[in-house]
């Protein structure tokens, strides 16, 4: 599903994508109100998640949080909306528990990489 910032905004396509809001919810060509957006980060695509896309996602006034998931080590951050224009940045590692607010959502990291091997476990 597209996300549209707006109409002067190019059109981005999230790996994941919540929307809380009624006018979404039979949204058949883009979405305009997330409440979570996640990215799984990738060599091609990682300058433009962090830059562009993080830059335009920070101006949508419903999200609340967005997620960077690491795909080649046991990484994942996430930017959550504070109080007026503040995000603040929660970083997880191995042993961590994720929260992600928005949805009322919590795991154990190793949940989102189980059955994942990554290049430098190959001997």
């Amino acid at each position: 599903m597209k996300l549209q910032i707006s109409s002067a905004s190019p059109y981005y396509y999230p790996d994941i994508i919540v929307s809380c809001d009624p006018r979404d919810l039979n949204a058949r060509q883009f979405i305009q109100a997330p409440t979570l957006i996640i990215e799984v980060l990738s060599p091609g695509t990682e300058v433009k998640d962090r830059g562009e896309k993080l830059a335009y996602y920070r101006t949508l006034p419903s999200l609340q949080e967005y997620v960077l998931v690491d795909s080649r080590q046991i990484s994942v951050e996430c930017y959550r909306r504070g109080e007026g224009r503040m995000w603040l940045y929660y970083p997880y590692t191995s042993g961590d528990l994720i929260t992600l607010e928005s949805i009322a959502f919590t795991c154990p990291i190793e949940t989102l990489y189980e059955n994942i091997s990554f290049d430098s476990d190959i001997t």
